[in-house]
């Protein structure tokens, strides 16, 4: 078992949620981090946890971005933190599934996350750099994020499902020079 360094600069967590029923909104976060322990045999996790400052949120839209963070939405002044921690790993690298507790906005609820290791290979520094993807859909409603506005032609103006996409590139050894 190794226990993988995270590399944030290659890394991202990204979502995107319905704006006015038909059209999307994407965006991410900025600042996180993650511990991921793997079974060197099989690059297959063993364990996963991951924080993420919620004031670090960026939709490209610094108005948005300020009312994402406010009390209608992630509310970071008081939750400042969302996090994810594993309660257990399934399959094969090619198709993972990883079950666990995700905390927004002070609500805990189980999410799981279909999962794949995406690949791994040597950089130019001889580090060993393993990347795996993921990815959930997960009802805002359900972390206690119920703001919005009803449209005047029918529908809301944010809607509930929130689709996660998440990129961890992590280094499993430095060379010695």
């Amino acid at each position: 078992m190794t226990t993988l360094a995270f590399d944030l600069a290659h890394s991202s967590v990204d979502f995107s949620v319905r704006h006015m029923v038909f059209a999307k909104v994407r965006g991410g976060f900025k600042k996180f981090n993650a511990d991921v322990t793997i079974d060197d045999k099989t690059n297959v996790p063993v364990s996963v946890k991951a924080v993420i400052d919620a004031d670090s949120i960026d939709t490209m839209n610094a108005d948005r971005d300020g009312h994402l963070k406010s009390a209608d939405f992630l509310d970071a002044a008081q939750f400042p933190t969302i996090t994810f921690e594993s309660t257990s790993v399934s399959g094969k690298p090619g198709s993972l599934s990883i079950a666990g507790n995700l905390t927004i906005h002070g609500v805990t609820r189980p999410v799981t996350l279909a999962a794949q290791f995406a690949g791994e290979g040597k950089d130019p520094w001889g580090n060993e750099r393993v990347v795996y993807e993921a990815s959930a859909k997960i009802n805002r409603k359900d972390f206690g994020l119920t703001w919005n506005q009803t449209l005047e032609t029918g529908g809301v103006l944010v809607g509930e499902d929130i689709e996660i996409t998440i990129t961890l590139e992590l280094i499993r050894a430095t060379a010695v020079a």
